[in-house]
C-alpha cells in the first residue's frame, strides 16, 4: 500500500468541529460514572440489598471499581486496534461498546426481580464501560495532541477533560432537579434511574457526531501503523514510562473521582449533608474544573510542564489532609464548597498540564497504546478505587477525614513521576521500532 505524501494528507477542516465531535464519547462516559457514584446509595439497595447500609455501598463501589480493572485490558486491546487501524475508527468502536453498558445498568430488573441475576448483569455492564473507557480517554487525548495547532497542544488536550466536566454539570442538574420534584423514596424505588436513561436517549446522537469525525493528518503521515505483536514489544520495550505515566496520572484520577464520583456520597452519608447541597457542590465544582483545566493547559504551553506539574502536586500533598480536617470538624455547605473548589483547582491545573505531558513523552508509533494503558492502570489501582478506599478508610478509623491520606498518596506519587519523567530539561526516553533510543521532546511548551 502505497503510503499519502504530505502534500497529499488532508488537513482538519474545523478545529472546533473535531473538538466537539471528539469529546462527545467521553461525555457519556463520565455522565455514566457521575451517576453511578451519586446514586451509590440507591444501586445499592436495588442490586446489592443487604441489612448493613455501610457493607451494601461497599459492594456497589466494589462493583464500579470492578469495572476499571477491565481499563488496562482496553487499553491495550483497543489501543493497539486504533494506533492500527486509525483514531476515527477505532473511537466509533469505543462509543459502541460504551453504550451497550451503559444501556445494561439504565434497563436491568433490581435484585427483587431477578434474583443474584441483577447484580452480574450489572457488573457485565461496568465490565463493558471500562473495556471502553480503557482507551477512550487516550484515544481522544491522542486525537486532539495531533490537531492541536503549535504552541497550543497543552490547551487543546485540556478539553478531554473538559468534556467530563461538562457531563458532570449536566448529571448534576438533572439529578438537582429529580430531588426537587420527586421524593427520595420515590428514587430510592426507581427514580434514580431517569437520568441513566436520559444518558441512553442521546447515545443515537453522540454515534451521529462520531461517525463524521476526521481522521487525524499525523495518523494519515505515520509510514507504519504497528501489528498488535509489534505493540506489545513496544509495551514491553517501553515499560518504564508507562509505570511513571501512571504514577503521574494518578494525582489527577484520584481527586478527580474524590470531587465528583464520591463528593456526593462522602456529603451526604458522611457530612449528613442535604441531596440538593451535595449536588450543587457538584455542579459548582464541574463549572470550576471546566475553567482551570484550558488555564492549567495554557500556562504549561507557556512556562512549560514542569512547574505547574510540581507546584500543584506539593500543594496537594502538604493541604489534603488538613483541609479535611477543617471540614469535619464542623461540616456545613459552605466550608465543603470551599473545600471541594480547592481541590478542584489542584486537579484542573495539574491536569492541564498532565495529559499534554504524558502525551509527549509516550512513543509516537504506539501513542494510544501507551498513554491508555498508563491511564487505565492510574484509574483501576487508584482513581476508581477512590470510593471504596475512603469508605474503607473511614470505616476503619473512625476518621471522616481519612480519604485525605489517600489523596496525599496519590499527589506524592505524582510529585515523584514528574521529578523521574521531566528531570533536566528533556522528556524521559522510550524506545522506538528500530531500538533506537528517543528522547522526549523539551518540556518548556509544545
Amino acid at each position: 500500500m502505497t503510503q499519502a505524501t504530505h502534500q497529499d494528507v488532508p488537513q482538519i477542516k474545523s478545529r472546533l468541529g473535531a473538538i466537539l465531535r471528539t469529546t462527545s464519547g467521553n461525555f457519556l462516559e463520565q455522565f455514566d460514572f457521575f451517576l453511578f457514584g451519586f446514586y451509590a446509595s440507591s444501586i445499592s439497595k436495588a442490586f446489592f440489598p443487604t441489612e448493613d447500609e455501610v457493607v451494601g455501598l461497599m459492594l456497589t463501589f466494589t462493583t464500579f471499581w470492578l469495572g476499571a480493572l477491565m481499563r488496562p485490558v482496553g487499553a491495550v486491546v483497543l489501543g493497539a486496534y486504533i494506533d492500527k487501524i486509525g483514531r476515527r475508527k477505532g473511537l466509533i468502536v469505543t462509543l459502541g461498546i460504551m453504550a451497550v453498558g451503559t444501556v445494561l445498568i439504565a434497563i436491568c430488573p433490581d435484585y427483587a426481580t431477578i434474583g443474584v441475576l441483577a447484580p452480574i448483569i450489572v457488573l457485565l455492564g461496568r465490565l463493558l464501560q471500562g473495556f471502553s473507557a480503557g482507551v477512550e480517554l487516550g484515544g481522544v487525548s491522542v486525537y486532539l495532541f495531533e490537531i492541536a495547532k503549535p504552541g497550543q497542544r497543552g490547551f487543546y488536550t485540556s478539553f478531554q477533560s473538559g468534556s467530563q466536566q461538562i457531563a458532570i454539570l449536566v448529571a448534576s442538574v438533572i439529578g438537582y432537579a429529580l430531588a426537587q420534584y420527586m421524593h427520595p423514596d420515590g428514587i430510592a424505588a426507581g427514580g434514580w434511574r431517569i437520568p441513566f436513561l436520559i444518558g441512553c436517549a442521546i447515545i443515537p446522537l453522540i454515534f451521529f457526531l462520531r461517525r463524521t469525525l476526521e481522521e487525524t493528518p499525523a495518523f494519515l503521515k505515520q509510514k507504519h501503523h504497528p501489528a498488535f505483536s509489534e505493540t506489545m514489544a513496544a509495551i514491553m520495550a517501553n515499560w518504564k514510562i508507562v509505570i511513571l505515566g501512571m504514577l503521574l496520572t494518578s494525582m489527577t484520577t484520584v481527586t478527580f473521582y474524590f470531587i465528583t464520583v464520591y463528593t456526593p456520597t462522602f456529603g451526604k452519608n458522611v457530612l449528613k449533608l442535604t441531596e440538593a447541597e451535595s449536588l450543587a457542590v457538584t455542579m459548582l465544582v464541574a463549572i470550576s474544573n471546566f475553567i482551570w483545566l484550558p488555564i492549567g493547559g495554557t500556562v504549561s504551553d507557556r512556562i512549560g510542564r514542569k512547574p505547574v506539574l510540581v507546584t500543584i502536586a506539593a500543594l496537594a500533598f502538604v493541604s489534603a489532609y488538613p483541609v479535611l480536617t477543617w471540614l469535619v470538624a464542623d461540616p456545613s455547605f459552605n466550608k465543603m464548597l470551599m473545600v471541594e473548589l480547592l481541590f478542584s483547582f489542584y486537579f484542573g491545573f495539574y491536569n492541564g498540564a498532565m495529559v499534554v505531558t504524558l502525551t509527549e513523552v509516550v512513543p509516537a508509533h504506539v501513542r494510544t497504546t501507551c498513554f491508555s494503558l498508563a491511564f487505565a492502570l492510574a484509574a483501576a489501582l487508584f482513581g476508581t478505587f477512590t470510593p471504596l478506599m475512603s469508605t474503607m478508610l473511614i470505616s476503619a478509623t473512625g476518621d471522616r477525614a481519612s480519604p485525605g491520606y489517600w489523596l496525599m498518596a496519590a499527589a506524592g506519587a505524582g510529585l515523584f513521576a514528574t521529578l523521574v519523567i521531566l528531570r533536566g530539561s528533556r522528556g524521559m526516553s522510550t524506545v522506538e521500532p528500530d531500538g533506537s533510543v528517543h528522547r522526549g521532546p523539551h518540556v518548556t511548551g509544545s
